[in-house]
């Protein structure tokens, strides 16, 4: 019994959510901040296609780039679980990918956002009905205050869905589904690999499938000048490569339900920064909007809940076993 004590609290030791939560913090103020660049690369004559495969090929570069030199390790995988990584990354990533941009070429990106941040809804649901996840009174209202106060922020109230873009609402439907899959498929995957494996191997597949799909590497014959150029690698380093990781490290720690409704900050970083760079001002709702979904994540991170079946713990376990 002492031994059994002592084993499981040197896992809790182990165990840092807070680190989670910063993460995935940190993920949704960059992808807030790359929204933008995407849409005024649309502006400027760039598809949605061009993008989504310059972002996720030139990031799978980077990424492989970076192991080659300092981290080989991560490189290595299980030959029986490439099918799973072709299912991430070919299937979740690839569509995640083009259904956002897509979404945001035909409507607001605050109407796409509303839209895809439906995921931590369906990421909860999942997680109880097949995960058995416990789902306490303090997660269901947190995931309450998040949709809601996301709703307010992005002024759903105006947005008057029914008269917009059908296609533009059917992608942003889409991408709500495509993030909820790659979420929970890419949590799964890291109850065997670090979360840098399973993003590059997700990246490296959504590129080959695109850059089947497309031309190879067809953006390479257009001539984008040194502006559209600045924002491309933008969103590659910024808003692809940097938020990915962090947010697979958030899930690492603090799983998919909890790192999904904190990821709703993201429309909240935007506004904040629509305030500070372009002095736009929010209304009441929206403010009001704001301190609802950050209360959901101070709710959260308050419960001290310790969750044993979170991919780190999962994956120390079988460390301390071998």
């Amino acid at each position: 019994m002492p031994e059994e004590k002592e084993e499981g609290t040197a896992l809790i030791m182990k165990s840092r959510p807070a680190m989670g939560y910063i993460c995935v913090i940190a993920a949704a103020i960059l992808w807030a901040s790359s929204g933008t660049s995407g849409k005024v690369l649309f502006l400027s004559g760039i598809t949605p296609l061009e993008l989504v495969q310059m972002r996720v090929t030139l990031s799978t570069v980077f990424i492989l780039g970076s192991f080659a030199l300092f981290r080989r390790n991560l490189l290595l995988i299980r030959i029986r679980d490439i099918g799973y990584f072709v299912i991430l990354g070919s299937l979740a990533m690839a569509l995640l990918q083009l259904s956002y941009f897509y979404a945001i070429s035909k409507i607001q990106v605050s109407a796409a956002i509303l839209l895809e941040y439906m995921a931590p809804a369906l990421i909860a649901l999942y997680s109880i009905c097949f995960w058995k996840e416990r789902f306490t009174a303090i997660k269901v209202i947190a995931l309450l205050l998040c949709l809601a106060g996301c709703y307010l922020v992005v002024g759903g109230y105006d947005l008057q869905i029914l008269k917009m873009n059908r296609e533009g609402i059917a992608w942003g439907l889409i991408s709500a589904f495509a993030f909820a899959g790659y979420t929970l498929i890419g949590e799964r995957g890291m109850h065997r690999y670090s979360p840098w494996t399973v993003i590059f191997y997700a990246m490296l597949f959504a590129s080959l499938t695109l850059n089947i799909m497309l031309e190879p590497l067809g953006f390479l014959r257009y001539d984008y000048d040194t502006r559209q150029w600045w924002y491309i690698m933008y969103i590659v380093v910024m808003g692809t490569i940097i938020p990915f990781g962090l947010y697979f490290i958030g899930i690492n720690h603090i799983r998919s339900t909890r790192a999904s409704i904190t990821a709703t900050l993201e429309p909240i970083a935007a506004a904040f920064m629509a305030f500070f760079l372009l002095g736009e001002i929010p209304g009441h709702l929206q403010v009001l909007g704001g301190i609802m979904v950050i209360s959901a994540i101070v709710l959260l991170q308050l419960q001290k809940e310790h969750d044993d079946m979170s991919p780190y713990m999962i994956r120390y376990r079988k460390k301390v076993k071998e």
